[in-house]
């Protein structure tokens, strides 16, 4: 098949910038220039790291790049913003998916698939004729969503990333099952072969009990309720938590207001707690894999959790709540606790792992195991799959 994928307008494909949603896409461009499959043409804002990116001689991806930063295009942004005023998105994402169509429209290809902008196929299905595909990472489009029916008609076909979206997208229409789940993945390998650092490197020895958050500090991420809980655990000898990340993307950030609310939050177990900040992702699992215990609490309907899947793939027994589709990524290997009273069941859920170092033993090689469940090539598979489905049909 001839293929367009639009990405969100927001990071660019390759990943050079980071993004879960771009890293997914080019893990499945990786497998289609091993197995040469389709031909793909990319649709993504232009960064100057992409110019020299080897994923660029691939013969059958293709990058066609937008830019929307450069002073003449802020212009132009402003510009369209005045003569479109009623666009689903922002005004620089509709901006970009206009530029994007302008050049879908002078070719002709057998599908195109938006990645997570569910409301990218109003504008869509007015210049193109082709089937659309959405692949669905957020929970974005549900009965509540803004033009939820008109969204959900215009696509022939919705891959989410759990079941717990793809529940919310069939009930928009109970009547059509339009969505099917296509599990995310990280790269297996890296994890499995990245060494330990040190602890000495964080300012933890061997004899403490250490826990790790790992991911954006942002309050929906449970990090609060989390220290809340350390807090409580005074009977621990050597309690310690590493709290790896930051509030945004990239290095030399300055604290949100959440994050001071965090380290003021810490000030009365200043010694127990160590704040990385913003980790290369390249090293999160070398920091990972100095824990005993991961702690993933989150407090919203997390459509998927990447982190839950890191934590397995380091082979760390983890702590995590019934929060969108966590529970079935780690079913039956995690504790799992419920966010009502969160920080009373996340210090229980501590302590118990704690007094039962059998326990976690069993779980950390629970963890491995199911981690194995989600690797890049076999997401790979299943998402060409899912789209050869619809070619037969």
């Amino acid at each position: 098949m001839k293929i367009a994928v639009l990405t969100s307008g927001i990071l660019p494909v390759p990943a050079v910038q980071g993004g879960a949603v771009e890293n997914l896409v080019d893990f499945y461009l990786e497998y289609n220039d091993q197995h040469q499959l389709h031909d793909i043409t990319v649709y993504s804002v232009w960064h100057p790291d992409v110019e020299q990116h080897p994923a660029r001689q691939s013969g059958v991806n293709h990058y066609i790049y937008i830019k929307v930063n450069t002073l003449a295009n802020r212009t132009r942004k402003c510009l369209f913003s005045h003569l479109h005023k009623d666009g689903y998105y922002h005004h620089s994402i509709e901006y970009f998916l206009w530029k994007a169509i302008q050049r879908i429209k002078k070719e002709h290809y057998d599908l195109i698939i938006v990645e997570n902008r569910p409301g990218f196929v109003l504008m869509l299905k007015q210049s193109v004729m082709c089937p659309v595909v959405l692949h669905l990472h957020n929970g974005f489009l549900n009965p509540d969503t803004k033009n939820a029916q008109e969204i959900f008609d215009g696509y022939q076909h919705i891959i989410s990333v759990s079941d717990f979206i793809t529940a919310q997208v069939n009930s928009i229409n109970p009547a059509i099952r339009k969505c099917s789940t296509v599990y995310n993945a990280i790269d297996l390998q890296h994890f499995y072969s990245s060494p330990s650092y040190p602890r000495e490197r964080v300012g933890i020895v061997d004899e403490d009990f250490l826990l790790v958050y790992s991911g954006r500090l942002r309050e929906e991420k449970g990090i609060l309720p989390l220290i809340q809980a350390v807090k409580k655990l005074d009977t621990i000898p050597h309690l310690k938590l590493l709290i790896i990340g930051a509030s945004g993307y990239g290095k030399g950030q300055q604290p949100s207001p959440f994050v001071l609310r965090l380290t003021a939050e810490c000030e009365s177990i200043s010694s127990q707690v160590v704040f990385t900040g913003f980790i290369d992702y390249h090293d999160v699992p070398s920091y990972l894999k100095m824990a005993d215990v991961a702690v993933v609490p989150s407090m919203w309907e997390e459509p998927f959790g990447l982190t839950v899947v890191e934590a397995m793939a380091v082979g760390l027994p983890l702590i995590t709540t019934r929060s969108g589709g966590i529970p079935e990524i780690c079913q039956n290997v995690a504790t799992i606790v419920e966010r009502d009273h969160i920080a009373d069941n996340l210090a229980a859920a501590i302590l118990d792992l704690y007094e039962h170092p059998e326990k976690r033993k069993q779980m950390a090689a629970a963890s491995l195991e199911r981690s194995k469940l989600f690797d890049k090539e076999t997401y790979a598979k299943n998402v060409f799959a899912a789209l050869e489905k619809l070619e037969t049909t």
